[in-house]
């Protein structure tokens, strides 16, 4: 709806639950939340777009945080903590008066009723898409194990990667933010392991390792990934993942993998014997190198079982016929 020709914009009863324009001939115009034909879509996951009729709907800051918030809280919120949290460094005058100006101008954004104002409580219209709320629904869903694997993996993939508004470092953003990383992580590693079981190799390890550029820390993603090497017979590719995973443990926290991870290649079979021979020629007294021990702890064997397979010496110096 364009701004002139509209003297006044107020909140919608209980009946509408709309908006209701007062133009200057008198005309009075109610916008209820069930008209959807202008098709209000808002996006929320890579960018903060606001879509209405297919178009961008250019839209100032303010009106963006509110919609942003209130779209991350389907059950609405009182306006006086909508104000306090949107705006908590400010005194609370002026955050309600900021709130009050956010509010008009999302209101004026387009013709499709944005925000429900039902007495103090502030909603977001059932009447605008919100894409972060789509794809939490069909995480939610891989999760619980309802949905079947989809044919399209890479979709749900690539969805499942979009960071929630990247950018914004607003505080109340972060717990959202945090729920939405742990949503997809539980997600995408659900689809990784059913696209394993399905053996449908390629996505189910772009779906692990996805998860594990959320989080790099995170273990049972990691896991999966060498699950999918092993399932595939990459016994090579499976015991480099473990070691690159176990250098980054150590060198970012000073931790090593769990006892999950590393019984994962307990089966392994041991190094080739003219390796073992080889390590039998090295001296007792020389220390084994990091990357051995790696390979050892891969392996299933810990160092001082690297150290028996090292042949004894007599104290003269001369190896044991």
């Amino acid at each position: 709806m364009r701004e002139e020709g509209c003297r006044a914009v107020t909140c919608g009863d209980a009946l509408t639950n709309g908006m209701r324009l007062a133009h200057a001939d008198g005309t009075v115009v109610d916008v209820l939340e069930n008209e959807t034909s202008n098709g209000v879509s808002l996006e929320l996951l890579n960018a903060f777009e606001l879509t209405c009729g297919g178009s961008p709907v250019p839209i100032p800051l303010g009106a963006q945080r509110l919609l942003a918030f209130l779209s991350l809280r389907p059950d609405g919120v009182h306006r006086g903590a909508a104000a306090e949290q949107l705006w908590p460094d400010y005194p609370c005058h002026r955050a309600a008066a900021n709130l009050r100006s956010a509010l008009c101008q999302g209101r004026r954004a387009c013709s499709v009723t944005l925000i429900d104002c039902v007495g103090q409580r502030l909603r977001l219209s059932s009447a605008v898409r919100v894409d972060v709320l789509e794809i939490r629904g069909s995480a939610r869903q891989i999760v619980d194990g309802l949905a079947p694997p989809a044919t399209d993996c890479e979709t749900h993939i690539e969805e499942l990667t979009r960071e929630l508004l990247p950018g914004w470092s607003d505080e109340w953003l972060h717990l959202d933010r945090e729920r939405w990383d742990q949503m997809r992580l539980y997600a995408l590693e659900g689809l990784a392991q059913r696209l394993l079981a399905a053996q449908h190799y390629l996505p189910a390890l772009q779906a692990a390792l996805a998860a594990t550029t959320i989080d790099p820390f995170r273990e049972t993603a990691h896991r999966t990934v060498i699950d999918i090497h092993l399932a595939e017979g990459n016994v090579a590719s499976a015991v480099r993942c473990y070691q690159d995973y176990e250098a980054y443990l150590q060198r970012e926290l000073g931790v090593s993998p769990s006892r999950q991870m590393t019984d994962l290649l307990q089966e392994l079979p041991r190094p080739p014997l003219d390796r073992r021979r080889q390590q039998s020629n090295m001296p007792t007294n020389t220390p084994v190198p990091t990357s051995a021990g790696l390979h050892g702890q891969a392996y299933g064997f810990r160092s001082r079982d690297t150290a028996a397979t090292l042949s004894p010496r007599r104290q003269d110096g001369h190896r044991r016929p």
